[in-house]
């Protein structure tokens, strides 16, 4: 099994951004989507809708695994950052309108 995942986000994620992904229901989404997970893998999580209803996406990059075979319910995600442009960590929707 896998014990333990190291996920980088953009390092310009916003604080509302950080807190989502922090939360214990959003952790065991990711235990329960991902069977299993691969260094260097990426991806995008859906995160919450706004009072727009604009879709808040996050970017992941799997840094580093420990463990092989699948993610369960025992393992820790530990969250790194990765520089990157473009992740405001915003509504889409609220982006959009001048």
């Amino acid at each position: 099994m896998i014990t333990h995942v190291v996920l980088s986000h953009p390092d310009e994620l916003s604080g509302w951004g950080r807190l989502q992904i922090d939360q214990p229901h959003f952790r065991a989404w990711l235990r329960r989507s991902h069977e299993t997970l691969s260094e260097g893998e990426q991806f995008e999580e859906f995160v919450d809708t706004g009072c727009c209803g604009g879709a808040h996406y996050v970017s992941f990059v799997v840094e580093a695994v420990r463990g092989d075979g699948t993610l369960t319910e025992s393992t820790t995600i530990e969250y790194t950052t990765h520089p990157a442009a473009d992740a405001t960590g915003g509504w889409g929707a609220q982006e959009s309108i001048e």
